[in-house]
């Protein structure tokens, strides 16, 4: 699509015309910069020549002006006339002027008035100084890279101590690799070749060391000079520069003393950088050249100002006039791109007015309309794309959110980017409300935080290239290290690294897991002990017994009863010792539930009978919600379960009494109930005791087998009913009751699943 606009172009004649006036304006610009440049190379030329030069520098300069006012002239009748562009036409001559014009008589008077007072400051006493000084630099500086390069090479000479000519070959080209040299040759003392590696093993007769040298060798022990440098005499000969170098030699040490030990010679020759080398010379040339400028200072402050005001004239001049002719071409695009740019800042990406030229412009023009309707093409791919990547989000949300595992997105220090669900149902802490706190300042969380931390630094720093892209440790969690609940949580966590130095921190809860690995553990222990154990208790006991019956009336009256006494000791222990093998086989035994529709209520009542005795010490308390439907349980088991829960409530609350003294028939009585939840659609069974709860160690592992409070106690009891509870998909909970800090008792809530879903 093309526009047309009102921008005339001058005609075809005036065109020609002003471009011949530019090319002969070029062309004798060009011939006068020849000139001047050729001339001020030449101080004498320039002298002989400059008048005619100024000369002609004026004229050209007139002629400019000249051009320039007539050219004014056409924009100011332009601009009267009102025709388009004449405004951009304008501020483009404008523009272009002030930038010849502002800056170039800026940098010509400042550079004539540096030039003019100045220049005679150039040559004084510490130029010459400092250059004089830059000499000796340059000169020290080679000295000092010879007198390095011997004592690297005396050094290096150690290595030779031991090893004999025929294998010497191999440890100079160690030596070369390590000096970086070039050629590295061994003498004996004769000045004879004993092994060389380098240039010299290819020369068929390599420059053997004077005896001088080998003398002036033995004295110092080593010596190093610069050799090539005198040959330089231009910077830009590379062949010459490669030719600098520093020839270092050193006596080799003998292994031991005696008339007959030949000495031998190391020569080291190591190219010197030919950084090093142009800048010895560039210094030697510039103080030459200082010396030589210092004689001419007049025609060199000629030769300067006159090249300031040749380039001020032709800069300035030629800025405003290249302004002139080129506005009228740049005005025509840049309005039609003016008037696309603000359709599109408005948000119109409809398509856009191109020109036809040839030009970079007319180029632009069409680049911009192509560009235009990329982007209208842009957007809507954009809009598909943000609509599918929201989709992708939700998608990705949902399968986080509906993950059993946490998920955890950290940065480098630690702090929660973000989090899932279930990361906040496993640690049992709002993980969402955390955002922007590091994980190890999460109360309850602080040891897990920490533990985190330290995995993700250890993998960070210890990962190879061919190593793992994750980490992988197993953690136990204690909400409450006080001992007020039963929250130990075993988890398996992996971390990994994302991009942008964030850290992916991925875990499961395997409480469940570890927890029945440990019933099976306990019931082949179980297994065990009623195999080993109870089989040799009846022989024990029988033994006892035919002791006793066949010593009776035989014995005095004391070791009589010393005999009852330790038989009666003997099967009471075997009697106690069968009861607790025969626990143990009931727990390792522990039949598969079978599961139908029970009233969670009415059980409790039938076992709430056996518990309403008047000679009872501590009474039970029954609490029943009406609404609790009917769940899936084996009757026997939960039987069991509820006897065992209040056994132990009483026990407990009967022994913190006695440990306070309390009077019998004071004792609060233990609570049973039962809560229909709508929340979590789930029946809750709990028991309350009033005893002195469990100690931290006790309650974190209390479900396990053998581990109880009682003196007595076998600590099998909350065993068999986390294994029951584990048969009918139940959780079960232990907690310590607290009132104002203080344990009041202990707590124990089984939650079961209802028979059928409930309607709300």
């Amino acid at each position: 699509m093309s526009r047309t606009d009102s921008v005339q172009r001058p005609s075809r004649a005036v065109r020609w015309a002003l471009g011949v006036g530019v090319a002969i304006m070029a062309a004798i610009g060009l011939v006068l910069l020849f000139l001047l440049t050729l001339t001020t190379n030449n101080r004498v030329l320039y002298e002989r020549n400059y008048a005619w030069l100024f000369g002609v520098n004026v004229v050209v300069a007139l002629l400019l002006v000249a051009v320039l006012g007539w050219v004014a002239l056409r924009l100011f009748m332009r601009l009267r006339r009102g025709r388009f562009g004449s405004r951009l036409l304008v501020k483009l001559a404008a523009i272009f002027a002030l930038v010849g014009l502002v800056p170039g008589l800026l940098i010509y008077f400042v550079s004539y008035q540096f030039v003019s007072r100045s220049i005679e400051s150039w040559f004084d006493v510490k130029v010459e100084g400092a250059l004089a000084a830059g000499v000796s630099l340059a000169r020290a500086t080679l000295e000092l890279q010879a007198s390095e390069m011997a004592l690297r090479t005396r050094s290096a000479s150690a290595q030779l101590a031991q090893t004999p000519d025929a294998t010497a070959g191999l440890v100079l080209e160690r030596i070369r690799d390590q000096l970086g040299a070039s050629d590295v040759v061994l003498w004996n003392a004769s000045g004879q070749m004993v092994a060389s590696v380098g240039q010299s093993r290819f020369r068929i007769n390599p420059e053997r060391p004077s005896v001088q040298q080998l003398r002036t060798v033995r004295q110092q022990r080593g010596v190093g000079q610069i050799e090539g440098l005198d040959e330089l005499s231009d910077l830009a000969d590379a062949q010459a520069l490669q030719n600098v170098r520093v020839k270092a030699m050193a006596l080799v040490p003998s292994p031991g003393v005696g008339l007959f030990v030949e000495p031998r010679y190391l020569q080291v020759t190591v190219p010197l950088p030919s950084v090093l080398v142009d800048n010895a010379v560039a210094v030697q040339e510039a103080n030459r050249e200082y010396q030589e400028r210092a004689l001419a200072r007049g025609g060199l402050r000629r030769m300067y100002i006159g090249t300031l005001t040749l380039s001020l004239f032709l800069a300035v001049f030629g800025a405003v006039l290249l302004a002139v002719l080129l506005g009228n071409q740049l005005a025509r695009p840049l309005l039609v791109l003016a008037e696309g740019v603000r359709e599109v800042a408005e948000g119109d990406l409809s398509p856009k007015a191109v020109l036809l030229g040839k030009d970079e412009l007319g180029g632009l023009t069409r680049s911009f309309a192509l560009m235009t309707q990329q982007l209208a093409d842009a957007r809507t791919t954009v809009e598909k794309s943000m609509g599918a990547v929201d989709a992708a989000r939700a998608r990705l949300q949902t399968i986080l959110d509906n993950l059993t595992a946490g998920v955890i997105v950290l940065d480098a220090q630690g702090v929660i980017r973000s989090s899932n669900p279930g990361a906040t149902r496993i640690l049992r802490a709002p993980m969402a409300a955390h955002e922007g706190r590091p994980l190890a300042e999460v109360p309850g969380l602080e040891t897990f935080g920490a533990a985190v931390q330290m995995q993700f630094e250890a993998y960070l720093s210890h990962r190879g290239p061919h190593g793992l892209d994750h980490w992988q440790q197993s953690f136990e969690l204690h909400a409450s290290p006080s001992g007020a609940g039963h929250h130990a949580t075993s988890l398996v966590a992996r971390g990994a690294e994302l991009p942008d130095a964030a850290r992916l921190l991925v875990f499961d809860d395997i409480t469940e897991i570890v927890s029945a690995q440990r019933a099976q553990a306990w019931g082949e222990v179980a297994r065990r002990l009623a195999h080993e154990i109870k089989n040799p208790l009846t022989p024990i006991q029988l033994s006892a017994e035919r002791l006793e019956m066949k010593l009776t009336g035989k014995l005095p009256a004391p070791e009589q009863a010393m005999l009852t006494k330790s038989v009666k000791t003997i099967v009471d222990q075997v009697d106690a010792m069968k009861r607790l093998v025969n626990e143990f086989r009931d727990y390792a035994r522990l039949p598969s539930a079978d599961l139908q529709p029970v009233d969670l209520n009415a059980l409790v009542s039938d076992v709430l009978n056996l518990y309403e005795s008047d000679r009872a010490t501590v009474a039970v308390q029954a609490q029943l919600d009406p609404r609790c439907p009917t769940i899936m349980g084996d009757a026997q088991q939960l039987r069991q379960v509820v006897h065992n829960l209040l056994q132990n409530a009483q026990d407990a609350t009967e022994q913190a009494a006695v440990s306070v003294g309390a009077p019998a028939g004071t004792l609060p009585p233990v609570c049973i109930s039962t809560h229909w939840n709508e929340t979590s659609r789930r029946v809750r069974l709990t028991v309350t005791d009033h005893g002195s709860g469990f100690p931290a160690h006790i309650l974190q592992r209390a479900f396990e087998p053998y581990v109880t409070t009682k003196a007595r106690g076998t600590g099998l009891g909350l065993a068999v009913v986390k294994k029951i509870a584990d048969e009918h998909g139940a959780r079960i909970d232990l907690i310590n009751r607290q009132e104002e800090g203080v344990v009041r008792g202990a707590q124990v809530s089984l939650s079961f699943a209802p028979e059928h879903k409930v309607a709300s």
